[in-house]
C-alpha cells in the first residue's frame, strides 16, 4: 500500500518518462531532425530497391550470356543465328552480334567486299560498332549505380549532420530549464543519434552493394570485350575465305 502511494507522488523538478521507441525518438525530434531522417529513410528504400532490381538483372543478364555463347560456338553459320535472333534481342551480347552482322550485310548488299582495302574498310565499321554498342549496353547496365555511391559516402555526414543540430537544441533546451538530470538530456541526446543510426542504414548496405555490383558490372564487361573480339576474329577469317 505504501510502495503504491509512493508510486503516485510526483516529486517537483520530476518528469514524465520518455518514449525512447523509433517513432517515439521521431515523433519528439526537432523538425531538422525529422527531415533528415525522413530524407536517409527513402534512400535506404530507394538503395534496397536497387539492390533487389540490380541483382535480378545481372544474374539475368549472366544466364542470357551463357545461352547466346553456346548457340554461337554451336558451329552454325553467323546468317543462320542472325535469321534467328534478329529482332528479339533479349541482351547485351545479342546487341553486340546484331550491331556486327547488320554492317556486314551493309557491306555484302552494297558490294563493298571486292577488294582488300574495302574490307579492311569493313572490319574498322564493324570494330566500331561492336564498342559503341558494348558502350551504350553498359552505360544501361551502370544506371543507378552513381546513387548507390553518393548514398554509401554521403548518408553518413547527413545522419552526422542531424545529430549535431539535435545535439545543439539539447543542450539549448537544458540551458533555459536549467535541468541537467540524466532524465531531461537522455531523451533529446537519443533523438539526435537515431540520425546518425537512420544514416548508417543506408550507407552501409549502399556501400556493400556498389562494391558487389562494381566488381559483377567489371567481369560482365571483359566478357563483353572478349566476345566482341571473338566475333571480329570470326568475321575476319570469313572475309580471308571469301
Amino acid at each position: 500500500m505504501e510502495q503504491q502511494i509512493v508510486d503516485q507522488l510526483k516529486l517537483p523538478g520530476s518528469v514524465a518518462q520518455a518514449d525512447m521507441s523509433p517513432l517515439g525518438l521521431f515523433m519528439h525530434a526537432d523538425g531538422v531532425v525529422k527531415l533528415v531522417i525522413l530524407v536517409l529513410i527513402f534512400a535506404s528504400v530507394w538503395t534496397w530497391a536497387i539492390i533487389l532490381q540490380k541483382s535480378t538483372k545481372l544474374k539475368s543478364l549472366q544466364n542470357k550470356a551463357i545461352f547466346f555463347e553456346d548457340r554461337f560456338w554451336a558451329g552454325g553459320s553467323l546468317d543462320m543465328l542472325y535469321d534467328k535472333i534478329n529482332g528479339k534481342i533479349s541482351d547485351p551480347m545479342s546487341s553486340i552480334f546484331i550491331a556486327a552482322m547488320k554492317e556486314w550485310k551493309a557491306a555484302v548488299e552494297k558490294n563493298l567486299m571486292a577488294t582488300a582495302a574495302m574490307r579492311a574498310s569493313l572490319l574498322a565499321r564493324i570494330e566500331r560498332a561492336i564498342n559503341g554498342t558494348i558502350g551504350r549496353e553498359l552505360t544501361q547496365i551502370e544506371k543507378h549505380m552513381t546513387f548507390l555511391a553518393s548514398v554509401g559516402s554521403v548518408a553518413t555526414f547527413i545522419g552526422l549532420f542531424g545529430t549535431v543540430w539535435g545535439i545543439m537544441n539539447s543542450f539549448a533546451a537544458i540551458a533555459s530549464s536549467q535541468n541537467t538530470s540524466l532524465a531531461v538530456v537522455a531523451p533529446g541526446i537519443a533523438e539526435a543519434l537515431f540520425a546518425t543510426a537512420i544514416g548508417l542504414v543506408a550507407a552501409i548496405p549502399a556501400v556493400l552493394a556498389y562494391n558487389k555490383f562494381n566488381s559483377e558490372i567489371s567481369r560482365y564487361a571483359e566478357r563483353l570485350d572478349h566476345f566482341g573480339n571473338d566475333l571480329l576474329a570470326t568475321m575476319s577469317r570469313n572475309l580471308e575465305d571469301m
